[in-house]
């Protein structure tokens, strides 16, 4: 049973309206090194991953969501390009442009900028997909989460 309200039982922050939206930033970790000296690719999607908690604390729908036991996001597809080696030690800066959505679903495109520099290192698009989380399947999103994407 899909448990709809018309507000969250945990405070949301204030929607900010940028687009992109321009919140996210990070440092390359001594971990996320290969043994070519770069980032791991593996760990552009742990990067890009941090940035889609950020835009689900935008919606509405962070950890606080499955703390509740709302709901919960699962991710459909994935797509990342790899544009220009970042190394450790350097500032990130994740940009996210929402570029559709539905009553279930949200499309957005990540760009991994060197956060002083400001050249693009990396992109990831990718459909994100609301879940229930009593029955583990998808579900519409909740009215404010809906309000905030339009």
């Amino acid at each position: 049973m899909v448990r709809a309200m018309t507000e969250l039982p945990y405070p949301i922050e204030p929607l900010d309206l940028s687009a992109p939206l321009d919140r996210h930033r990070a440092t390359v970790l001594k971990e996320w090194i290969d043994w070519n000296g770069h980032m791991n690719v593996g760990y552009y999607i742990v990067a890009f991953d941090k940035a889609t908690d950020t835009l689900c604390t935008q919606l509405g729908v962070g950890w606080e969501y499955t703390r509740e036991k709302i709901g919960m996001t699962f991710v459909l597809e994935a797509h990342v390009t790899y544009d220009r080696e970042v190394r450790e030690g350097d500032p990130l800066r994740i940009t996210t442009q929402v570029l559709d959505y539905d009553t279930k679903r949200v499309h957005y495109f990540h760009t991994m900028h060197h956060g002083s520099e400001g050249w693009v290192a990396a992109t990831n698009e990718l459909i994100l997909m609301n879940i229930d989380y009593e029955t583990r399947r998808s579900a519409p999103w909740q009215p404010e989460t809906y309000r905030r994407l339009e």
